[in-house]
């Protein structure tokens, strides 16, 4: 178990006061397009690679930095099979690119090829879902997510996992869904099912949405404020076709849209314009439970938005 520190209270730790605070979910994924999942059958420690053997931890570490990858170290809910062989899993977000590979993991050292590109492994059309329960990062992370965990696990066994630290401890329960890289906060055991359902039919779950890791996080606004402008929560659809950064902290996004309605091969339909700025906000809070107050919370604002 690795559940922090026994002084925790659910009630006063970073979640819950979050919650009270109602931090917004809006643009708070963290850039991530590529990942790579390492099975582990070990407790995991407050930095999640120490795990691995000491060199493969530091060159693995290095080429997933240098490759633009996120490693999480993954397990399967409940009792760990340690007679089970590991696995690696390697994910692609990138829009048009969505993948994940698996493959077997017989040593830590075996991570290098696989970020060398001389394991292939196989590939799976089977989605990924991952839910933060690093309870040694931050105890709200375990006492939130082993109940979403728990509730994905009992419907979709085969694709649910529990991961290392991904980011935004307060918005515990975190799923992520891949390959698509949707993270959702605040998660409660009775909608975890939901997401998964949802995707299954491409869609988005946009009160419960951080975001899609493989866009930036001024992308990931306007896509919010599009959807809540009425467009279709379809996975696909908001993707950017642009980017310019203006001043002052502003952001014109060009998304393209399509229409539900057309065949799923339809490239666009149209596309909308979306001015937002970025904002810093200090907060009396902490927004981890080993956090210091106050802290700063960036937050998004919607300047325009209109559809061709």
């Amino acid at each position: 178990m690795d559940d922090g520190d026994t002084r925790y209270r659910p009630e006063t730790g970073c979640a819950a006061q979050a919650d009270l605070r109602h931090d917004s979910l809006i643009a708070t994924a963290p850039p991530a397009q590529r990942w790579l999942l390492i099975e582990s059958h070990t407790p995991w420690p407050r930095q999640a690679l120490t795990t691995l053997e000491h060199t493969s931890a530091d060159l693995v570490a290095r080429l997933c930095r240098e490759l633009g990858i996120r490693p999480v170290l993954v397990r399967r809910y409940g009792r760990v099979d340690r007679a089970r062989g590991r696995r690696w899993g390697l994910v692609d977000c990138r829009p048009g690119r969505e993948e994940v590979r698996w493959g077997p993991l017989p040593t830590d050292e075996h991570l290098l090829d696989v970020l060398a590109g001389k394991v292939p492994g196989t590939i799976s059309t089977e989605p990924v879902y991952l839910v933060c329960t690093h309870g040694r990062h931050d105890a709200c992370c375990a006492v939130r997510g082993r109940p979403v965990t728990a509730a994905l696990a009992s419907a979709y066994r085969e694709r649910t996992w529990e991961c290392s630290h991904i980011g935004g401890d307060r918005f515990a329960a975190n799923v992520v869904v891949l390959p698509h890289g949707l993270f959702y906060g605040h998660v409660p055991p009775t909608r975890a099912v939901e997401l998964a359902r949802q995707y299954d039919k491409g869609f988005v779950v946009p009160d419960l949405l951080r975001g899609s890791g493989a866009f930036s996080p001024a992308v990931q606004a306007a896509q919010h404020f599009a959807r809540e402008a009425g467009h279709s929560p379809t996975v696909d659809n908001l993707i950017p076709q642009s980017v310019q950064q203006l001043p002052n902290h502003q952001y014109r996004i060009l998304l393209n849209t399509i229409d539900p309605a057309m065949p799923s091969n339809a490239t666009s339909t149209g596309s909308i314009a979306v001015e937002v700025s970025a904002h810093l906000d200090t907060v009396d809070a902490r927004l981890t439970c080993a956090g210091t107050s106050p802290a700063q919370i960036r937050r998004f604002e919607l300047h325009s938005l209109t559809a061709d």
